[in-house]
């Protein structure tokens, strides 16, 4: 006869079940929240999300944490047999691989900031093409004159670039290690630590719903770049 430690058992077990499913059945990172409201019952999802991620560490595919979100990817080191889709989006320019980097460690971040960073203007096709990738959103209108629009960077980010979180972005000796930093940088330049959240500053405030239209006008067209 079955007690209720072997009931227990049998539930984290089918709980486990229907998360690794929700996760496969989909194309984008599944949050915890989507997970915990399709359990039958009160479930700790992350420490089942870790059983998970764990059982498939060393598979041709892992289960990878994306800020609050899991996803099944395929393992790193086999990422060379996996053939590259035909409509693979092409490399950013540099240009726009500058202006990424700023988002990303200096979000929330305005146009005119980034602009003051690289010493350039930044065209309106830059901004496009970061945010039709999905890897940069208009995060909310910062409290100073004009009202200029912050940006920061998004889940399908983290995702793409295999981040858990913001805090993984590599740091001052990585860059370096890289190869991507001048040996002969400053020797007072330091680079900033991310925003770990998505909430909103004190000196942010969201973007109503009508001012979505107005958006597109954000970024007049600006000087050509590298």
């Amino acid at each position: 006869m079955m007690d209720d430690s072997d009931d227990e058992v049998r539930a984290e077990s089918e709980a486990e079940r229907i998360a690794e499913a929700l996760v496969f059945a989909s194309a984008q990172p599944v949050s915890e929240s989507f997970i915990a409201e399709r359990l039958p019952r009160a479930f700790n999802v992350r420490a089942i999300m870790l059983r998970l991620k764990e059982q498939y560490a060393h598979r041709g595919v892992n289960l990878v944490q994306v800020d609050d979100a899991w996803a099944f990817r395929t393992a790193a080191d086999l990422s060379f047999v996996i053939r590259r889709d035909e409509n693979e989006a092409k490399k950013l320019s540099r240009a726009a691989l500058e202006v990424l980097a700023i988002i990303a460690y200096h979000q929330p971040v305005t146009r005119a900031e980034i602009e003051d960073i690289r010493g350039v203007q930044t065209s309106r096709g830059t901004l496009d093409v970061l945010m039709e990738a999905g890897w940069v959103r208009f995060r909310g209108r910062r409290r100073t004159p004009g009202r200029p629009v912050t940006l920061g960077t998004t889940r399908d980010f983290l995702d793409h670039f295999g981040l858990e979180e913001l805090r993984d972005l590599p740091g001052l000796e990585e860059l370096k290690g890289a190869g991507l930093l001048s040996g002969r940088i400053p020797a007072n330049f330091n680079i900033p630590s991310p925003m770990m959240n998505d909430e909103l500053t004190e000196d942010e405030d969201p973007i109503p719903q009508l001012d979505l239209e107005e958006l597109g006008l954000l970024a007049p067209g600006g000087g050509s770049e590298d």
